[in-house]
């Protein structure tokens, strides 16, 4: 009895150790984040004198004023959310098509594309050829470079593949005798039976391009295309030379408050989205890893 008493005392002592050490692990991580909000809502010249860590200490929402009043990232924020969107549907259902194909049986040659196409995952051609290849099809400062290059990911494939490997061949077979064609299947009952994976897939791809700058530091020269991404990377790289639209600028406001707010505004929408959707990761994971 007095064993299993120090032995439950002692896990109980190990829980709580191993509680505080994620408390602290979280706080770790977090609090860059919390810095960066705190400071964007200070006043800008208060801020530069520094010491500020857990609070604002004078209280300012001139910057995000400012940044909401430039056109310019307006803009931005409206490619971003342009790009995000059509970018999830399209990338979405077109690899959902391609896996669906692979899943058949009676596809010719279903070995060598698999092997192809894992071929990918480990070997590129690199920047230069891609951004070749970009320019041949005529994309450079064009919306649809966002798009067509990233309709198709192998990996989300396989995840894919994954999953309508585990769906029963008799609903088909049940649709083929009402006289439905592979399309029909695939959109009146592949689509509504995966709507597990299709969720935990758009959750990858949004994310992706939502925080995807480097395409339009690449391939977009023309400022109206820009997302707001990439716009955020152009003012720290250049360490305040961007020269903004907004006429409000004033004592109260400086280019590293500017940043500090647009960095917020960035990454706000993905911060609010994601932890409603984060569970599809694990389940998306888990898709075809357990079977009988």
């Amino acid at each position: 009895m007095f064993t299993r008493d120090r032995r439950t005392t002692g896990e109980a002592a190990f829980d709580l150790f191993n509680v505080i050490v994620m408390i602290l692990l979280c706080a770790f991580m977090l609090y860059p984040v919390w810095y960066v909000l705190v400071n964007s809502l200070n006043d800008g010249n208060d801020a530069m004198r520094g010491g500020i860590y857990f609070w604002p200490r004078m209280f300012s929402l001139q910057s995000y004023r400012v940044v909401f009043e430039d056109h310019s990232i307006l803009r931005a924020m409206w490619i971003t959310v342009a790009k995000t969107v059509v970018g999830t549907v399209t990338h979405v259902f077109f690899t959902a098509m391609v896996a669906y194909a692979y899943s058949r049986k009676e596809l010719i040659g279903r070995k060598l594309y698999m092997f192809l196409g894992t071929f990918t995952l480990f070997f590129s051609g690199g920047l230069i050829p891609y951004y070749l290849l970009i320019r041949d099809l005529h994309l450079l400062d064009h919306f649809l470079v966002y798009i067509i290059p990233a309709l198709f990911s192998f990996f989300n494939l396989i995840i894919f593949l994954s999953f309508f490997r585990e769906i029963p061949e008799g609903l088909e077979e049940a649709a083929k005798l009402d006289g439905a064609n592979d399309l029909m299947i695939f959109i009146r009952i592949i689509i509504p039976v995966s709507m597990p994976v299709i969720a935990t897939i758009a959750l990858f791809t949004g994310v992706g391009q939502w925080n995807d700058y480097f395409t339009g530091v690449i391939f977009i020269n023309e400022p109206s295309l820009q997302p707001v991404q990439t716009f955020l990377y152009r003012i720290v790289s250049e360490s305040g030379s961007t020269q903004l639209q907004s006429g409000s600028i004033n004592r109260t406001v400086t280019m590293q408050s500017i940043k500090l707010a647009t960095m917020v505004i960035t990454t706000l929408p993905i911060v609010i989205v994601y932890p409603f959707l984060q569970r599809y990761f694990v389940k998306g994971f888990m898709i075809g890893s357990i079977k009988g």
